[in-house]
């Protein structure tokens, strides 16, 4: 498991570093600093990317420390990756099925994390 956490850390900055460098080359290349919508999804995606990257990694840390998987941390972690989805999503591209299943599995993502931090406070 300690490897999969090297690894994971070897994936973050990898994925730091590719963001790094798609900024640079947007704000170097003309029109400068100029970007379309599909440029800026295309951002947004890449660093919700880094963002699910460091929750899996804290995941994977807290496990190691406390032989534990912690349940909400994994829902939040989840919650995050489908909130990636939605915010790139090119509607134009997809049905209205995947778009009622993506709310659906949100919802009940939702409900599960809401329901296991109340049971967590008291």
């Amino acid at each position: 498991m300690r490897v999969l956490a090297i690894l994971m850390t070897l994936v973050i900055l990898w994925s730091v570093v590719d963001v790094g460098r798609v900024l640079l080359i947007e704000i170097i290349t003309p029109p400068y600093g100029l970007m379309d919508m599909k440029d800026i999804l295309t951002i947004f995606g890449s660093f919700l990317a880094v963002l699910i990257a460091i929750e899996i990694f804290q995941n994977i840390t807290i496990y190691l420390k406390e032989e534990v998987i912690h349940v909400q941390i994994v829902i939040a972690t989840a919650l995050m990756a489908i909130s990636r989805k939605i915010i790139v999503l090119d509607f134009k591209e997809v049905g209205p099925e995947y778009v009622w299943a993506s709310a659906a599995v949100i919802i009940a993502l939702g409900v599960t994390y809401w329901l296991v931090s109340s049971k967590r406070a008291h």
